[in-house]
């Protein structure tokens, strides 16, 4: 059971990044959190992951908005919504923190300058700045030490779990060469700072679980209870629907005469929650995760 303490206290997030239209794939996201959500009354908050700057655009998270609007997917029982470019100070405070505490280094890496990755494998970072003890300047990132020790946790539908961060992806990047803050550091920061203690999200980033808890522990907070990470919606060949693989946008299924169930019914269909497409509203998503057992 996901909240067996408490149902009602949990809180969970959906958190989209505005770097193109919304396409069925996050309909299908959106039908898990607000699904599992609603089946043990948890809040939902709704978080814009527009940190990355060269690629988010206004004009995405507006259409955004209005696409959750029109499928009915709101921040409910005390959910609220967050914008990421808003929280600069959360991140710098955050920042500091581990600065304090002796964890961040100045990286002068670049993807050409480390070893080329193995295809289907996962780059680790070899430490290579770590106690180089290099100025900041232009070009510079920002990375935090991680602990050596393995982090358990459990997923609420594929049970124990177990990573090492450290040898799974190597010392994290908090800023960038750009003077962004990276999704892996704002992710946890957010998460801490809102008290999210239920993360539900697609099954492409269980992989990240590992290393953000670990950072979590790093600014002393306490990371989420809870971890589920679904099923995702995939082509032919298996790869994971993407706007860059010709996935349409929401705003086209609408522009076709696809109402709001429809479209819902539809995400549900492709990622295995109904054996056809029938439609089905916003408020009764929760049905159609009647079959799916947690651990």
């Amino acid at each position: 059971m996901a909240c067996s303490a408490s149902p009602s206290r949990c809180r969970t997030r959906f958190a989209p990044s505005p770097t193109g239209e919304l396409h069925l794939g996050h309909v299908a996201a959106m039908i898990h959190v607000w699904g599992w959500a609603d089946r043990w009354g948890s809040a939902v908050d709704l978080r814009i992951e527009d940190h990355d700057r060269q690629r988010c655009r206004p004009e995405f998270t507006a259409q955004l908005l209005a696409d959750l609007d029109w499928l009915g997917f709101r921040p409910v029982r005390g959910g609220v919504r967050r914008i990421q470019s808003e929280q600069v100070e959360r991140y710098t405070c955050a920042l500091d923190h581990l600065r304090r505490a002796g964890l961040v280094y100045v990286c002068r890496c670049s993807r050409k300058t480390l070893p080329p990755a193995t295809p289907g494998v996962e780059s680790c970072y070899p430490g290579t700045c770590r106690h180089r003890g290099w100025p900041e300047g232009p070009d510079t990132s920002l990375r935090a030490c991680l602990p050596a020790d393995p982090v358990a946790f459990h997923d609420d539908l594929r049970g124990p779990q177990e990573q090492t961060p450290a040898r799974q992806c190597g010392d994290l990047v908090l800023r960038d060469r750009l003077g962004q803050f990276t999704y892996q550091f704002a992710v946890v920061v957010d998460d801490l700072t809102d008290g999210i203690d239920w993360v539900i999200r697609g099954e492409d980033l269980l992989d990240s679980t590992g290393r953000q808890i670990a950072l979590a522990r790093l600014l002393g907070g306490n990371p989420p209870r809870h971890w589920l990470h679904h099923r995702l919606i995939v082509d032919a060949d298996g790869r994971k629907l993407s706007k860059s693989e010709g996935a349409p946008p929401l705003a086209e299924l609408r522009a076709k005469g696809l109402s709001a169930a429809k479209v819902i019914g539809l995400a549900a269909f492709r990622v295995g929650l109904q054996t056809e497409p029938r439609p089905c509203p916003a408020a009764e998503v929760a049905q159609l995760l009647a079959c799916v057992t947690t651990r």
